[in-house]
């Protein structure tokens, strides 16, 4: 596992104003940079049927992003693995990390909306009990020559697995977790975790991680990352950052609301601001110079006790131009006092 602080991004592919072949050709010119200045991870979300997420199928963007860059490790945050037959998910993994040498990182959970279960026919209430057998029967492929599995909904038998990952037993594992009630399993087997939550909430959730991470034996020099995410829109100038994020922000509450909107439903289990100045008050996005990003960025992470700080560079309608600086900035001013610090 990693030690000290490490940085990735995070990503929903919110369709911006771009039409679509541009933003992802945009999208994938940004990536290289990350992978340029040093960005230890990409994650990308899965979502169907919105704009809140154009990489409806992670897999083949992910496929590009493979191709597209030489040391960034990458991965879906998360399949939504309901979603998916396992054996089809299973080989697509081993296919990502062999194409990538071993830089696929593999986040799991079962999806948050409804709605877009509705859609692959798929019934959101039993969602946690195929998420579970779909994870073990892959993790089984992942780290055998052959598959047999045998389980209430899927049954392999005697499947030869022609194609292995690169990383053995398997790709590094990720979660996301929205409360310190759900750090057990993560904990006990040694995930990488994710949390957009405020700084309070997030030092429960590490604080509590730790805990069971060390009651069951593992060792604490061997910590997984434990991340936080937050907005970052950096300018050479306070009023040029926030007149960005300003604009930019409520676009992409726009899509992360309108399927919810569209069929009259609230989201489940999570919230947003309606206006930055509003994410800013709750401490999850920050717009500004690279000092003060920086500073706010470094009291966070030694409030919550993590030790991976993930950006969300790209969102709403800013440019791939307006990305970019922030990107540039963050890397030639705030990663490396936030290394030395750490």
């Amino acid at each position: 596992m990693d030690s000290g602080l490490k940085f990735g991004v995070f990503d929903h592919m919110d369709r911006g104003a771009d039409n679509v072949a541009a933003f992802f050709e945009n999208r994938l010119k940004l990536i290289e940079r990350y992978d340029e200045v040093g960005i230890r991870t990409y994650h990308v979300a899965e979502h169907h049927a919105t704009p809140l997420g154009m990489a409806s199928s992670p897999s083949v963007f992910l496929s590009a992003v493979a191709q597209r860059t030489k040391h960034l490790r990458f991965g879906p945050l998360v399949y939504c693995l309901p979603l998916y037959h396992p054996v089809r998910l299973l080989e697509e993994i081993c296919m990502l990390d062999q194409m990538s040498n071993g830089r696929f990182e593999l986040g799991v959970g079962k999806g948050i909306s409804p709605i877009e279960h509705g859609f692959f026919d798929s019934n959101y209430d039993e969602g946690s009990a195929v998420y579970r057998e779909a994870l073990e029967l892959i993790l089984t492929g992942l780290a055998n020559d052959r598959l047999t599995y045998e389980g209430d909904r899927f049954q392999v038998k005697d499947m030869p697995m022609r194609i292995r990952p690169v990383q053995q037993p398997h790709p590094p594992l990720w979660y996301g977790l929205h409360t310190p009630k759900s750090v057990a399993w993560p904990a006990e087997n040694r995930v990488n975790v994710v949390t957009n939550t405020p700084v309070h909430i997030a030092r429960e959730i590490t604080d509590g991680y730790r805990e069971v991470y060390e009651a069951a034996g593992h060792p604490m020099s061997e910590l997984p990352l434990l991340g936080m995410t937050r907005y970052l829109v950096i300018g050479n100038t306070e009023e040029e950052a926030l007149a960005a994020a300003r604009r930019a922000y409520p676009k992409w509450r726009d899509s992360f609301m309108k399927l919810w909107v569209e069929n009259n439903r609230d989201p489940i289990g999570v919230s947003y601001p309606e206006t930055f100045d509003g994410v800013i008050e709750s401490g999850q996005g920050f717009a500004g110079t690279p000092d003060q990003v920086g500073a706010a960025i470094q009291e966070q992470c030694e409030g919550a006790g993590v030790n991976y700080f993930i950006g969300r560079f790209a969102f709403g309608d800013l440019s791939l131009e307006e990305s970019l600086r922030s990107v540039n900035l963050f890397a030639e001013h705030i990663m490396p006092s936030l290394r030395q610090a750490a």
